[in-house]
């Protein structure tokens, strides 16, 4: 069983789909609530994405991750084809409302500008077209995928509605157990880390120094307000290498100096989209 945000047909339903076909999947109505699902026991994997291509981060998800016991096992690139559904019977002219996630709204948000459609916020993709099914309004459309519109038997207005072309969205596999994959030449990987850094001059600087001088790709760097203060002092990293590595061993050493509460929360391998892009 793997878990994921949303309705059936919502993209991180895709995403299961594509990388766990023998799974079945679990619609959970919040981020949390599919997080929970791995840890406690309902599902052996959750489906998370963590960032878009056009509109940048999820961010509750990151504000998530410190807090939670699971580990990252995987990840996944998945392509997104946004579609303009509507009821039988619309029409580009009928239509003056656009439901859909936030991130896919912000994906689509030149499109819906140039159709003078008013935006509606909703919690996810496949939950908005399947409202908008119900309510068999005309005027109503949502932004959602194809096999929304097949599930929800709704009209593709037009494929491919998001504003840039190769328009995808990175998911990240969370699992109870961690699952560290053995180092093998010619593989690449990526670890994630989370830390806090001491209260001294440069900490961060000094903190990062040491993947610089033992040549460790930083692929991400995000920082958080932890504990409901104003200080950014806890910080998340990507890095482009394995811990087996004597590198990675050597910087994580140097890394101790300067920073408190250094957790691992998963090695796993580099998804093949990643050569197709530039770090």
């Amino acid at each position: 069983m793997i878990a994921y945000q949303g309705h059936e047909g919502a993209y991180s339903h895709l995403a299961c789909k594509q990388v766990f076909p023998d799974k079945e999947a679990m619609a959970c109505e919040t981020f949390i609530d599919a997080m929970r699902a791995v840890e406690q026991g309902k599902a052996t994997l959750a489906m998370i994405p963590v960032e878009n291509s056009t509109a940048g981060r999820v961010e509750e998800i990151y504000r998530l991750i410190p807090k939670m016991k699971l580990h990252i096992v995987g990840e996944h690139y998945e392509p997104v084809n946004h579609c303009l559904l509507a009821p039988r019977g619309s029409t580009m002219d009928s239509i003056k409302t656009v439901a859909s996630h936030p991130q896919a709204l912000a994906q689509c948000a030149t499109h819906i500008e140039q159709f003078n459609l008013r935006p509606l916020a909703k919690l996810d993709t496949a939950g908005a077209a399947k409202e908008v099914a119900q309510l068999a309004d005309t005027s109503k459309a949502a932004i959602a995928s194809s096999l929304a519109a097949e599930l929800y038997g709704l009209t593709t207005l037009q494929e491919n509605f998001q504003d840039i072309s190769g328009n995808t969205t990175r998911f990240i596999v969370l699992s109870h157990t961690q699952d560290l994959p053995a180092l093998q030449p010619g593989s690449e990987y990526i670890t994630s880390i989370i830390f806090k850094v001491r209260n001294i001059p440069a900490a961060l600087y000094k903190a990062l120094g040491g993947f610089a001088t033992n040549n460790i790709n930083l692929l991400k760097l995000e920082s958080y307000m932890p504990h409901g203060t104003l200080s950014a002092s806890q910080f998340h990293v990507d890095i482009q290498a394995h811990p087996a590595e004597r590198r990675v061993q050597l910087a994580l050493d140097e890394l101790g100096f300067f920073a408190d509460d250094i957790r691992l929360l998963g090695t796993y391998l580099a998804h093949p989209f990643r050569k197709t892009i530039a770090f």
